[in-house]
């Protein structure tokens, strides 16, 4: 007689449970996962380990933007080195001498405004008396005085010993200030050479983490990306052109022209920044016109407020629609959505992580759409 055999489907006892009991412990496990003091121990255990790397993130985060700021600044390079190397450098020298050009702009334009802030300074300090003494003739503002005494007010302010330790503590927070900045600059220099000398290699290591079905597209994509960079930095350079020609022009017209190359340089490094670098600027060369000025002051305001609209609204969306192929009104939403989460670092990143987002958007997200 032969052995009975299990019908086709049918459950039987040592298919439940293993020799071993693997199938009862795993079962005992899962039920002990299952009950709720468990579901609270690992719930609670999860948020705080989340809440202890969030506090380490933030700790470091001073640290975290000079790294995203250097590798950003590498990715706007880039095109420039790889132009180099077409022409027969290899990519050490590209690399060097791109940097050395850049060091070199930056030292150029420190040398050509530093004796423009101590004679602006010197020329504010001499003018001072004459201002107070206009002040003081003013009919309106007599009126003002006598009701709220402002001159005598800012007189006591100014020669008691409170203003001499706000002054002297102000002075040193400036150098401490002007220390910071000068470790951060060398800081992202250092970083963004490495990442312009080793960006092929890291580009390659990071589409490794792809699946290799997926890792040609990954490899075109971030190309794309990178190489989007690299355009957003022309075009940010085309529009900060314009702004230190058109400054150059205004103010040889309206009677600086003893500092308007320093100032029209000025004016160009600070509209790098979007949307506010024009405003910085502005308030830069409009201090100074007032100095030399009242008048030439009033006229640098209403230029720059004129200038300023027609740069946000008219020059920079169309020259970063050009440069990144992503709308006007996106451009803006994100340069003003980038400046309020992270300031300076936040505008000048927006654009391109918006362009990122569109192009990934169309390149994936629309097609996976479109097929089901």
């Amino acid at each position: 007689m032969s052995a009975p055999t299990a019908r086709p489907g049918r459950v039987t006892r040592e298919t439940v449970a293993s020799p071993h009991g693997e199938g009862s412990r795993s079962g005992a496990a899962r039920a002990s996962l299952q009950h709720p003091f468990a579901l609270g121990f690992f719930g609670a255990a999860g948020a705080l380990l989340a809440w202890w790397l969030g506090v380490q993130i933030l700790s470091v985060r001073s640290l975290i933007m000079l790294v995203v700021v250097a590798a950003f600044l590498a990715a706007g390079l880039n095109p420039a080195v790889e132009w180099l190397t077409r022409k027969g450098l290899s990519r050490a020298w590209s690399v060097v001498m791109v940097i050395s050009v850049v060091i070199v702009a930056l030292g150029l334009f420190i040398v050509a405004l530093a004796p423009v802030l101590v004679d602006q300074v010197t020329a504010m300090v001499d003018n001072a008396p004459g201002w107070v003494q206009a002040l003081r003739r003013n009919s309106l503002f007599q009126r003002v005085d006598q009701e709220y005494d402002v001159l005598q007010k800012a007189q006591d302010y100014f020669t008691s010993g409170g203003f001499t330790q706000r002054l002297f503590g102000g002075v040193v927070g400036v150098g401490v200030a002007v220390l910071s900045a000068l470790a951060n600059a060398f800081i992202i220099i250092v970083l963004t050479l490495y990442f312009l000398a080793s960006l092929p290699k890291v580009k390659s290591a990071a589409y490794r983490l792809a699946p290799a079905s997926k890792r040609p597209k990954v490899r075109e994509l971030g190309d794309r990306i990178v190489s989007n960079i690299g355009s957003y930095v022309s075009g940010a350079f085309i529009v900060a052109f314009c702004a230190g020609l058109s400054s150059l022009i205004f103010l040889f017209a309206v009677g600086l022209g003893e500092y308007a190359v320093a100032l029209a340089a000025v004016v160009a490094l600070l509209d790098v920044i979007p949307m506010i670098g024009a405003t910085l600027g502005a308030v830069v060369v409009s201090v100074i016109g007032l100095a030399t000025d009242p008048k030439i002051g009033l006229f640098c305001i209403i230029f720059y407020i004129v200038y300023q609209q027609v740069e946000n609204y008219l020059i920079y969306p169309r020259v970063m629609a050009r440069s990144v192929d992503i709308p006007g009104s996106v451009i803006v939403i994100a340069a003003l959505i980038g400046a309020g989460l992270l300031g300076v670092v936040g505008a000048l990143l927006a654009i391109p992580t918006a362009a990122a987002i569109l192009l990934i958007i169309r390149e994936v997200v629309v097609p996976r759409l479109d097929a089901r």
